[in-house]
C-alpha cells in the first residue's frame, strides 16, 4: 500500500482496508481518523498533509494497522458489551419454548411499545420542520431555519441509533459523519445537504409513525389476548357461580352448546392452554420484528461504506 499524501487518500485507503467489516464500526474509524488527522493539521499550520501523516504515521498508524485495530477491538467489546446468548436447544419444542430465555425479545418488546412515542415524534418534528422551512422560505431567516432543522435530523439520527442498538442488539454509529469544524462552513453546509444519509434519516423520521402504530398494536392486542386467555381458569375459579349460571337464549343450538363447553372445565383448560401457545407465538414474532427493523434502522440510518 502507497503512503498516503493527503488526508483524503488515507481516509480512502483506510476505508478500503476496513472493507466487509460492519458499515457502522466503518463510520467511527472513519471519523476518528478524520478528527484526530484534521486536528494535527491544525496544530501544525506550516507543515503540509504529506509531511504530518509521515509524521503520525509511527504515532497515529498506517491506514492497514489502524483498520487491524479497529477489527480487534470490536471483537473486544463486542465480546464485553454481548448479553449471555441462552443455552442452545436442540428440540424444536427447546427452540420454541426458549424464546422466553433471549433477553432480545424483551428488548424488542420494549423498543416496539415504545415507538409509538418515539414515531408521533419523530413525525411532528419532520412535518413541522419542513412545513415551517417552506413557510420561512421567502423571510432572511428561511436558510438559516432550514439548515438548523436539517442539523436537528442528523442528531436524532445519533439518538435513534443508541436506543435501536441499546433495545435490538443492532451495531449502530456511535458518532455522527464527520464534517470538520475547521472547513468552511459552506462546505460543511453542503456536505450535510449531499450527504444521502441526510435524507434518509428525514424519511426514516416519517416512516416510524406507521411502524410505531403498528408495533404498539400489535404488541398490547397480541398481550392482551394471550394474557385473557391464560387467565380463564383464575376466572373461571372466582366468578364460577355467575359464569355457570348464565343462560343462552335466542341463540342457535350450536352457540349455545359451544358456549356451555366453554364455560366448563375442559373449555377453560383449551383456552388457557391456547393462550399460553399465543404467548410464544407473541414473543417469536416481537423477536422477528424486532431484527427485521434493526436491519430496516441500519439501512437508513449508517452511512455506507461506499459513500
Amino acid at each position: 500500500m502507497t503512503t498516503p499524501q493527503t488526508i483524503e487518500q488515507y481516509l480512502a485507503q483506510l476505508r478500503a482496508a476496513l472493507a466487509g467489516a460492519d458499515p457502522a464500526m466503518i463510520q467511527d474509524a472513519l471519523y476518528d481518523a478524520e478528527e484526530h488527522l484534521r486536528s494535527e493539521l491544525a496544530e501544525n499550520p506550516g507543515m503540509s498533509e504529506a509531511e504530518l501523516l509521515a509524521k503520525i504515521s509511527t504515532s497515529y498508524g498506517a491506514p492497514d494497522e489502524v483498520a487491524e485495530i479497529y477489527r480487534t477491538t470490536e471483537k473486544t467489546v463486542a465480546r464485553a458489551l454481548r448479553t449471555p446468548p441462552p443455552r442452545p436447544r436442540r428440540s424444536a419444542l427447546g427452540r420454541f419454548f426458549g424464546v422466553l430465555a433471549d433477553p432480545h425479545t424483551y428488548g424488542a418488546m420494549f423498543y416496539m411499545l415504545l415507538s409509538l412515542a418515539t414515531g408521533i415524534f419523530y413525525f411532528t418534528w419532520a412535518v413541522t420542520g419542513l412545513s415551517m422551512s417552506a413557510g420561512f422560505a421567502v423571510l432572511i431567516i428561511g436558510a438559516p431555519f432550514f439548515l438548523l432543522f436539517m442539523a436537528s435530523v442528523r442528531g436524532l439520527s445519533l439518538v435513534e441509533s443508541r436506543m435501536v442498538e441499546g433495545m435490538l442488539g443492532v451495531r449502530m454509529p456511535r458518532r455522527p459523519p464527520y464534517t470538520g469544524r475547521e472547513r468552511p462552513w459552506l462546505q460543511r453546509i453542503a456536505a450535510m445537504l449531499t450527504d444521502p444519509r441526510t435524507w434518509a434519516t428525514l424519511l426514516y423520521m416519517l416512516l416510524m409513525l406507521p411502524l410505531g402504530i403498528l408495533y404498539f398494536t400489535i404488541v398490547v392486542t397480541l398481550m392482551s389476548i394471550s394474557l385473557a386467555l391464560i387467565a380463564t381458569p383464575i376466572l373461571k375459579a372466582v366468578y364460577s357461580s355467575y359464569i355457570d349460571s348464565s343462560t343462552c337464549v335466542g341463540a342457535p343450538p350450536w352457540v349455545c352448546d359451544f358456549a356451555a363447553w366453554s364455560i366448563g372445565w375442559a373449555g377453560v383448560a383449551t383456552w388457557c392452554v391456547l393462550g399460553i401457545l399465543l404467548l410464544f407465538v407473541t414473543l417469536h414474532l416481537v423477536r422477528a420484528i424486532g431484527r427485521m427493523h434493526g436491519a430496516f434502522a441500519k439501512h437508513l440510518l449508517v452511512k455506507s461504506a461506499r459513500v
